[in-house]
């Protein structure tokens, strides 16, 4: 019987000893009890030749509760990132970080009850994650970006602590639990293998999405909100519990990446959180796995150069989130296949139109649930096939082809219903979401990412190009700007900065240089919350956003990121001086552009001379790693340095790790 303790208010008197119960009968200690019942279905040849482990491990199930009869159907694993609990009704006990873990629990428990009625034995594990939204500004998002590596390595070290495990199921959402799920799935390469994305939350009828309603507090300073109408918008951004948020960001796109990869069923990425269509992908995930297993399809069968292609193929014509950057590269890293140059990223994105309208892209900006009743990652691939821009042959763990998978989708009875679906909801034609190939011109849709080359960044920098707002650009689609540099080594100064109404203010015509905020200088921190507020601020778009560190998928305007050299690491942005005149050049239909340094003051002398300046200065005095930057963020980035850095995936290579040790 559940014994519970008194009813106490904060102003009750406590016990007069510290070591008083607050229920006398907790003293009521029971020593010993008797085991479970039944006997271990042993043999001798399993007594015999099975390691002690294999042994303990039937020893601990029986104890958990699991019957000994039904110890012998193969034991699959299923990692999870679900965090906080919940009480029987489903109200909350304890919050988890955000809504995208929050629901993941539902998804585990459907996918446990499916894999026991067939007879195996299911274990569950958790590696919850953090928020990058709750993070931004905070020496939170020092941890951002490590946490992914720390969490793959921790599920992968679970993975192997389970050595009897015949396949494992990662269900994961959002912005790092989900690549760092990949990576721990791509890793087992002998194994049977599904990732079941955890969905989206839905948009607020009356409320904006969570990507705007971020910069409240900016638009409250500068007048654009009331008190009023910053808490009302503030308290109703999420129109369910669970998901992950309503845009293109780093969590919807990390699912449409792992459907493209073919480490999901087909149309499982973005499904709404919570809702049966979301709850059914658990049920079919847990029989394909054991298919999978009965057929000897494991994960290197899975993740090929096909899928790759198709992986980075999908994530061009979506137009999502730059984070992806580091991600893709990372899994097949895990996978044992060659990870993407600059170069590929260049030509997939330049090769790929853009197919999908959804935040923060637009033109319109459908949230996600939209672009998964449109038909989602088959609809986009099926539009890439007609372009030959999809390998067909790669295998999925659907147990089918993506060509047969594409033969069956146009004709569906899903598509077909949820195309009616969408209509009937939002009257929205499909075809205004995820758009044919040659709407989508006429619509005036550009592949999304430019990858700049200049004297400003020798080794690389990317823009999210379409997100510039398009009054900034010319009717040959160039968005051509000389700006005013203003440089700032932390992201406070620089948000002090735009909410400034004095002389320190960002004003039109000035490019903030944010530096020492990547890897070496602040764990490559998000930098959302500077370029939401431009975004949402009447002249944020006559501004633009240098920086080394990166931004978030839901990121707007002209802002550069992922600038290479770092300024730690002697890269020139860290010799750039307030007053600098900078010029970006920005082809969106081209996807090229320039960034370089070409004047000081009132004198323009072109980036040839800019090229020499910048040779001829010594680095700022003032560069220095954030004094908050944990030691482990530090530890994190010089592996990451001695991995091949930020366009190599922020790995830990162990290979390269251990020459660098060698040769220092």
């Amino acid at each position: 019987m559940e014994r519970k303790p008194p009813l106490l208010s904060v102003d009750d008197p406590m016990p007069s000893s510290i070591f008083d119960a607050l229920d006398p009968s907790c003293y009521e200690v029971t020593t010993k009890a008797p085991g479970p019942s039944g006997a271990l279905p042993l043999t001798p040849e399993h007594l015999s030749t099975a390691p002690s482990g294999d042994l303990f491990g039937w020893t601990q199930n029986v104890g958990m509760g699991w019957q000994p009869q039904q110890l012998t159907g193969g034991d699959f694993l299923i990692l999870s990132t679900h965090g906080g609990l919940r009480d029987a009704a489903g109200q909350p006990l304890a919050l988890g970080y955000h809504t995208g873990h929050w629901e993941v629990n539902l998804l585990v428990a459907e996918a446990a009850r499916e894999l026991k009625r067939l007879g195996s034995v299911p274990f569950a594990g958790y590696v919850t994650d953090p928020c990058d939204g709750r993070t931004q500004g905070t020496a939170g998002m020092y941890d951002s970006l490590p946490y992914r590596n720390d969490a793959s390595l921790v599920m992968r070290r679970l993975i192997r602590s389970l050595p009897t495990c015949q396949g494992v199921m990662g269900i994961a959402t959002c912005d790092k639990g989900l690549p760092a799920t990949m990576m721990a799935l791509a890793s087992c390469h002998d194994l049977p293998t599904i990732l079941i994305p955890g969905g989206v939350t839905l948009p607020a009828s009356d409320g904006e999405d969570a990507g705007k309603v971020q910069t409240i507090g900016v638009r409250f300073v500068h007048g654009t909100l009331s008190l009023k109408e910053a808490a009302e918008l503030g308290c109703r951004a999420c129109g369910s519990p669970g998901g992950g948020c309503q845009f293109l960001g780093t969590a919807a796109t990390a699912q449409v990446v792992g459907e493209a990869f073919g480490l999901s069923l087909p149309h499982s990425a973005l499904a709404p959180s919570g809702q049966p269509i979301w709850q059914d992908l658990a049920t079919r995930s847990a029989r394909m796995l054991l298919q999978m297993r009965k057929k000897a399809v494991t994960t290197r069968h899975i993740l090929t150069p096909a899928a790759a292609h198709n992986a980075m193929t999908v994530f061009a014509a979506f137009g999502g989130s730059t984070n992806l950057l580091f991600h893709i590269p990372a899994i097949l890293h895990q996978a044992r296949l060659p990870r993407p140059s600059l170069q590929d990223w260049v030509r997939y994105n330049q090769q790929t139109p853009r197919l999908v309208d959804a935040l923060p892209n637009g033109p319109v900006g459908h949230p996600t649930v939209r672009v998964y009743l449109a038909g989602g990652v088959p609809e986009v691939m099926m539009y890439l096939r007609e372009l030959n821009l999809i390998d067909e042959s790669a295998l999925t763990v659907s147990g089918a082809t993506v060509g047969k998978i594409l033969d069956e989708w146009p004709t569906s009875e899903r598509r077909k219903r949820l195309h009616e679906r969408l209509y009937q909801c939002d009257g929205i034609d499909p075809q205004d979401v995820i758009m044919p190939p040659p709407r989508a011109a006429q619509r005036g849709l550009t592949s999304s990412v430019t990858f700049p080359s200049g004297n400003l960044s020798p080794d690389g920098c990317v823009i999210k190009s379409t997100a510039i707002d398009p009054s900034m650009v010319n009717a040959d689609g160039v968005y051509q700007q000389v700006l005013r540099a203003r440089v700032f080594t932390t992201e406070q100064a620089a948000m002090a900065a735009i909410k400034a109404k004095d002389a320190s203010a960002i004003r039109p015509g000035d490019i903030i240089v944010l530096i020492c905020r990547g890897p070496m200088g602040a764990g490559m921190e998000e930098t959302y919350q500077i370029t939401s507020a431009l975004k949402h601020l009447p002249w944020g778009k006559e501004v633009a956003v240098l920086t080394d560190a990166r931004f978030s998928g839901v990121s707007t305007g002209a802002c550069i990121g992922h600038v290479s050299p770092e300024a730690l690491a002697g890269g020139p942005i860290g010799k750039v001086l307030d007053g600098d005149r900078i010029e970006i050049i920005l082809d969106r239909k081209h996807l090229v552009g320039t960034v370089n340094l070409v004047g000081m003051g009132d004198t323009l002398f072109g980036a040839a001379r800019g090229s020499d300046v910048l040779k001829e200065r010594s680095c700022r005095r003032d560069l220095a790693s954030d004094p908050k930057l944990p030691d482990d963020t530090r530890l994190w980035a010089s592996l990451v340095h001695a991995s091949g850095g930020i366009w190599a995936g922020c790995v830990y290579d162990h290979e390269q790790i251990a020459r660098s040790l060698r040769a220092s």
